[in-house]
């Protein structure tokens, strides 16, 4: 899709549909057209939120949708509006769809415009045998192009949306891909594809050799079980140009479990075929750290993603088996579908070796929190107040919201082992969530972090701009912490 911002008013375009929003108890903005006015006026056009009617007016079809109250609306209410309207726009063969910037919306309403348009206008379809295949006279698939009218100075916001909207949607790609496709040596060569397209990333992959010889016994004993080699991947972005950017080296880490299986303590049948979407973390983060590179944000980064199969053989780690992490701490693996933080101890630690000074990890770690937050929130838990206050901030803007949950040293006493230093999936189920943030709270040091649980967010999130399947989510919220830190 062609996306990009212009000065004259919409109906000046050449866009065959134009969009334009109304609230309640307003009126048509003044350059809409006399049709459009009448269709208020009659009380076809409702302002209610979400409804639409349209008219044709100058050559044009004109869709109006219903806002709801002024001060009601907000950057997350505009991405719901967008995909209502581009919706609409499909079913009507538009090919050039042009929103009208509601008038007094600033920069953050145009650029949520774009993404809501940009995410709803999103089908994965690399699998199928003939993706054009409909219908002769079914409307297009997809909006050709989409233009954004608010007058001067909307150039560079229209971009960026647009380039994280695109970063979003390849993360939404990876996790769609199958598990025999997107194997973890595949998503490594698309992430090292990645650091040889865009300038001042670099990407380095390892393979199970390495891992070993890193002495990540947590990360090597959920792969030991696959015949498909891990990825460790290390990702590197310097904004800074070598210079002091003034600000912290940000550390991103990322759970990829390419399909998950739970090993020996496999998974019940139904609704298996999910576990592809095991990788979501990894996915954000990739995806996240390459649209900061291509944003050119003044940050310093690293990102590190274990990537991994979790399959049941004759070689695979067995419940009560004790592995070694990186830092030296033992741990009893008692539950092999518990794999994440295990993957995560040993990522956590390379993060702290790589010279992290705030680290931010995402995993589909826990069903935990899907029954209590939904897949309205993630979970957040963070043993630090400032950098838990950012990632809550940057989900507020990015309309990725979080929910913290605590930490308290009770929770540790949960965690610790019988016969190693910890216990990967302690009996109970007390604090499922927090236990496995209290888990992996022992791979950070003293350096301050934050774990993203998005289990209930990753896939069939709902929202009408990602409905069902993969849902990019936390690409967003990581660009927007990323810009938080920026010099």
């Amino acid at each position: 899709m062609q996306i990009s911002a212009i000065a004259q008013p919409a109906g000046d375009s050449d866009a065959d549909t134009v969009a334009v929003g109304i609230f309640e108890g307003e009126g048509a903005p003044p350059q809409a057209p006399a049709e459009l006015g009448g269709l208020i006026t009659s009380g076809e056009a409702r302002r209610s939120f979400k409804s639409l009617a349209l008219t044709h007016a100058g050559g044009k079809r004109w869709l109006t949708v219903g806002l709801g109250a002024r001060k009601d609306f907000t950057p997350e209410r505009a991405r719901v509006a967008a995909s209502v309207v581009a919706g609409r726009a499909r079913e009507l063969s538009t090919r050039t769809l042009c929103w009208e910037v509601p008038a007094d919306g600033d920069q953050a309403i145009a650029g949520a415009l774009v993404e809501g348009t940009l995410l709803s206008d999103y089908r994965f379809d690399l699998h199928k045998s003939d993706p054009e295949d409909r219908e002769e006279d079914a409307p297009p698939k997809h909006l050709e192009a989409l233009l954004i009218a608010g007058g001067d100075g909307l150039g560079d916001i229209v971009a960026e949306a647009a380039l994280v909207g695109e970063a979003v949607n390849r993360a939404r790609d990876l996790q769609n891909r199958p598990g025999n496709d997107l194997t973890p040596t595949a998503l490594g060569e698309y992430a090292s594809t990645l650091g040889a397209e865009i300038p001042g990333l670099s990407v380095e992959v390892e393979g199970r050799e390495r891992i070993i010889a890193r002495n990540m016994g947590a990360f090597a004993c959920v792969a030991q079980g696959s015949a498909q080699e891990p990825a460790l991947i290390t990702m590197r972005y310097d904004g800074t140009g070598g210079g002091d950017s003034g600000g912290p080296t940000l550390g991103f880490v990322g759970k990829a479990v390419t399909f998950d299986s739970g090993g020996i303590s496999l998974k019940p049948g139904p609704k298996m075929a999910e576990m592809k979407f095991d990788m979501s973390g990894g996915a954000a983060v990739i995806e996240a750290v390459a649209a900061i590179a291509r944003l050119k944000l003044s940050v310093k980064l690293v990102a590190v993603v274990g990537a991994t199969e979790n399959l049941p053989s004759g070689r695979s780690v067995k419940p009560g088996d004790i592995v070694t992490a990186a830092n030296g701490k033992t741990i009893e693996v008692n539950n092999t579908d518990a794999e994440g933080r295990l993957v995560l101890a040993d990522c956590l630690c390379h993060a702290v070796e790589l010279g992290a000074e705030r680290i931010i990890d995402l995993a589909t770690l826990t069903g935990a929190v899907i029954i209590a937050l939904g897949s309205t929130y993630a979970g957040l838990m963070s043993n630090d107040d400032e950098l838990a206050a950012a990632v809550t901030a940057a989900g507020e803007r990015s309309g990725e919201i979080v929910w913290r949950l605590p930490l308290h040293e009770e929770y540790g006493e949960l965690v610790k082992g019988s016969y190693g230093d910890l216990d990967n999936a302690p009996e109970g189920r007390k604090a499922g969530t927090i236990v496995g943030a209290t888990f992996l709270s022992n791979f950070v040091a003293d350096v301050p972090w934050a774990h993203l649980d998005i289990a209930g967010s990753a896939w069939d999130l709902g929202r009408p701009y990602v409905g069902k399947g993969a849902s990019g989510y936390a690409v967003r919220l990581l660009v927007e912490l990323a810009r938080s830190f920026a010099a």
